[in-house]
């Protein structure tokens, strides 16, 4: 069995994820794509999120209601911080060791890779999938990897954020539908 592991902040999740998990899926032939949302990352402490823990979550749970291989996975967020990738790639090792696994990331991570905590025992325990706009980037050397370009969706979670703030319109197709249609309920209900 083939699972991939993808974690991320997703406050908000949006299409652009939704692709990526997608197209990562499809090329892959992955059995489950598991979307985690992350406590807190390493890389950006102290900054909180925009939605809480709760809505993320809630929030996931929506966009991937319609993909029988997704699922989502609250565990980050139920420990200490930071969040930290080898946790849970071990967590995922344990409880299904016969499978393969993968972690779905961006060429940003995938630069940054050498930085993360264990980052020796993630690639014994991993094969990344990386994502890419453009050139794919290099491999490095005893790491498995794949690159896909999967025709990058322009949603942005940032950009996202800061039109809620602004009360300025959300692009349209930027939100999976029932996303939009939550986020509008719980703007009108503050």
């Amino acid at each position: 069995m083939k699972i991939c592991l993808f974690g991320g902040s997703f406050d908000p999740v949006h299409a652009g994820h939704l692709a990526i998990a997608t197209a990562a899926q499809h090329h892959c032939k992955l059995n489950e794509v598991v979307f985690l949302p992350a406590a807190c990352s390493p890389f950006k402490q102290g900054k909180n999120t925009f939605f809480s823990d709760k809505q993320r979550l809630h929030m996931l749970h929506l966009a991937t209601e319609d993909l029988p291989w997704a699922s989502v996975s609250g565990l980050d967020l139920q420990l200490p911080p930071p969040s930290w990738s080898w946790r849970l790639a071990e967590h995922w090792h344990l409880q299904h060791p016969a499978s393969e696994l993968y972690w779905l990331m961006g060429t940003d991570q995938w630069e940054q890779l050498h930085r993360w905590a264990r980052f020796d025992y993630l690639c014994e325990q991993l094969h990344f999938i990386v994502y890419h706009r453009e050139e794919a980037p290099l491999p490095r050397p005893g790491v498995r990897s794949t690159f896909i370009c999967s025709g990058m969706h322009p949603a942005s979670s940032s950009v996202i954020r800061a039109a809620l703030k602004n009360n300025s319109p959300i692009p349209e197709g930027w939100l999976p539908p029932a996303v939009a249609d939550y986020i509008a309920s719980a703007s009108a209900g503050e």
